[in-house]
């Protein structure tokens, strides 16, 4: 899930947008606070009739946000009631978080016996790497909880602290593994003295008798809820998050647009300036352009040459991610343009692809940067007016008076083809004006087909394999973010 994120310095001065991945919203009661006592019915339950066989069930819930310090911080609790033998392996916890984007900590457990006794976990916390995808790394803190047996309850809290001076997007997601019986949340948003910030929330399929979160006098957003159904993963479902009872937040500069229009008009403006300072190295990039292709080609010629080209150069979000001790070490600054990244050597997916289009620009040949919607995280939706939904990149070339759609940052990607999630989905295609609405294309499958052929050399064969395939590259959220100095 990805997110929105304000950056806060100490002086005013202009609004940049940079690329983020943010984390998941989660938060419980006061930490200081502790565990809340357990009732005699808690304890005596053996099964929830608005959940039958289940095994296990979230007694309660509680989210707490608060984005007013210098760095954001999340507190998530949890009680659940084992019911049944199965359930015993709810006391392996897993506290996913992305790194370098926050830090888990203040993680407290404890196992309530079926007799009211108290088991108080003091082990150790693991981490675990989870996946890997365009150089972020994907972690969860994990343990296991002590003396877990059927009947009793286990309980646990733990603190999120976001990036320093940032404040990502929220995202209650109210749908879990298992029935909640209750659950609260709650966010106190960002405030700036410097410029307008404005938060707005939105919210889908939250469950009957639920009254939509609302702001109190004191500022702080509220939801409370219960009875929420287990959420089931099944095979070749839509995309997970359009199907929980959720609630999003979305941080903006900018005044709330009640057209969705202008809003995609003021969007792509921005979006298409970020683009052009990065890939507007006209000169230095035709002198590279001049090492890759031959006057003479046609342009499909040259596009795909220069495809291939793009594709050798380092793709560091295929690469295990720096330690903190080896970025301090390098002390290597952001790449700011395509022509410092042509000089490293290197980049990321997302830089690779916008590299491509400066080069075929370069070339002479009509190309744009396209934001598109991946459709393995979101159906997307204009009207929602959520920047973040867009979280994938790619370039449109055209040729022959066709439209090709190019990925050149998913490695292993075929000259005009595109992974999965970026295909048969809504994008938008960038220019000064502020842009307008494309559809990618959806390939026939013979164009992802693999032919092998072989043939007797002697006295033996050498099999000759040709790939076709467009592999799938993992999906990663990303999101604007707001730097505010």
């Amino acid at each position: 899930m990805l997110p929105v994120a304000l950056r806060r310095l100490p002086a005013i001065s202009s609004l940049t947008l940079l690329i983020v991945l943010a984390l998941c919203a989660l938060r419980p009661p006061t930490v200081s606070a502790g565990f809340e006592p357990v009732s005699p019915a808690e304890l005596q339950m053996t099964k929830e009739p608005q959940a039958p066989g289940a095994a296990a069930v979230i007694l309660f819930r509680q989210v707490d946000r608060d984005d007013t310090g210098r760095t954001a911080h999340e507190n998530n609790y949890f009680r659940i009631k084992i019911l049944t033998e199965e359930g015993r392996k709810y006391a392996d916890i897993e506290i996913p978080f992305f790194k370098d984007r926050g830090t888990v900590g203040n993680i407290r457990a404890r196992t309530i016996r079926p007799d009211g006794s108290i088991a108080n976990f003091d082990g150790k916390v693991f981490d675990k790497s989870i996946a890997k995808a365009r150089g972020l790394k994907y972690l969860a803190k994990t343990f296991t909880l002590p003396d877990v047996q059927v009947g009793s309850i286990i309980e646990y809290y733990y603190t999120i602290d976001l990036a320093e001076n940032f404040v990502f997007d929220s995202h209650w997601i109210l749908s879990n593994e298992l029935f909640t019986e209750s659950a609260k949340f709650s966010l106190k948003p960002y405030e700036s003295d410097y410029s307008t910030m404005n938060v707005r929330w939105s919210w889908q399929g939250l469950p009957p008798g639920t009254a939509p979160p609302k702001q109190s006098p004191d500022r702080v957003v509220r939801l409370e809820t219960s009875n929420i159904p287990a959420f089931q993963t099944e095979d070749f479902m839509p995309p997970e998050n359009e199907m929980k009872s959720r609630v999003d937040f979305i941080y903006s500069d900018e005044l709330p647009e009640s057209d969705a229009a202008d809003f995609w008009k003021k969007t792509g403006k921005k979006l298409n300036g970020q683009l052009e300072d990065f890939v507007g190295k006209r000169k230095a990039m035709e002198q590279v352009v001049a090492q890759i292709v031959s006057p003479t080609d046609p342009p499909e010629v040259k596009a795909q040459k220069i495809y291939a080209r793009v594709q050798q150069v380092r793709n560091t979000s295929y690469e295990v991610s720096k330690t903190e001790q080896e970025q301090k070490r390098d002390k290597e600054k952001p790449l700011s343009n395509v022509e410092e990244l042509w000089k490293r050597g290197y980049g990321n997916g997302v830089q690779l692809t916008w590299l491509y289009l400066a080069l075929v620009r370069a070339a002479g040949i009509e190309a744009y940067g396209v934001w598109v919607s991946d459709r393995s995280n979101y159906f997307f939706h204009p009207n929602a007016m959520d920047r973040s939904n867009l979280d994938a990149n790619v370039v449109l070339v055209k040729l022959n008076g066709k439209d090709v759609y190019c990925d050149p940052g998913a490695a292993f990607t075929p000259f005009g083809l595109l992974t999965w999630p970026e295909t048969n989905v809504q994008g938008l295609r960038l220019d000064k004006d502020g842009g307008s609405w494309v559809q990618t294309n959806l390939p026939r499958s013979s164009a992802s087909r693999i032919d092998r052929n072989a043939h007797r050399c002697d006295h033996a064969r050498s099999p000759i394999r040709t790939s076709l395939t467009s592999p799938l590259k993992v999906p990663v959220a990303s999101s604007a973010s707001l730097a505010v100095r």
